[in-house]
């Protein structure tokens, strides 16, 4: 039996965890993706975003940001109609507000993962938790990445919410050492903090 993180324990954070949680994403699209859904993850369980992740998908038109950029009140009326997704006011109107920031973001930097990466100078940091406890809400480098987010203008992007993106997306690797992906995950270049 393989030893994975106790978090990952049912059917949506299980694969979750064995495919794409602290893999090194520098695709744009999946960034905004998992921009926008650690944003709506603000207060409730990860769980709840992963049981609803599809329908995100679905009326988020795939996370294309240059359509979400352009939602105006009647998309929005519908997304807060939409029981698939997390209803909240504030979090679709991040959505949309962070889609147009994004855009601006890969104008001046060319791509958005150029800009991202920038805060673990383009290599994923490769911690080394023993237990659940060992892994802080925040760190220096989300502190920087959350006051650089919040000054371009985007919403929800709070310290905690910048760490939490940053091991979903590979810029850490904070799975446990005896979990059976923290050397897989570490094959890919990361520097050791």
């Amino acid at each position: 039996m393989k030893t994975r993180c106790p978090w990952a324990r049912n059917e949506w954070s299980i694969p979750y965890h064995d495919q794409e949680w602290g893999v090194p994403v520098h695709d744009d699209r999946t960034l905004f993706e998992f921009l926008i859904l650690e944003g709506a993850q603000a207060g409730l369980s990860w769980d709840t975003v992963l049981r609803k992740r599809q329908r995100y998908r679905e009326v988020f038109d795939n996370f294309d940001p240059v359509k979400v950029a352009a939602y105006g009140e009647r998309k929005v009326k519908q997304l807060l109609a939409d029981p698939g997704i997390i209803r909240n006011r504030l979090k679709v109107a991040a959505a949309i507000q962070n889609a147009k920031c994004f855009l601006a973001v890969q104008r001046e930097f060319g791509t958005f993962d150029a800009y991202l990466w920038k805060f673990t100078s383009g290599k994923p940091i490769r911690n080394q938790r023993q237990s659940l406890k060992d892994i802080p809400a925040r760190t220096t480098e989300s502190d920087a990445m959350s006051k650089d987010l919040q000054r371009r203008g985007f919403k929800f992007v709070g310290s905690t919410i910048c760490y939490a993106m940053m091991q979903a997306i590979g810029m850490v690797n904070d799975h446990m050492v005896d979990c059976f992906r923290y050397k897989e995950v570490g094959k890919s270049g990361a520097k050791t903090k």
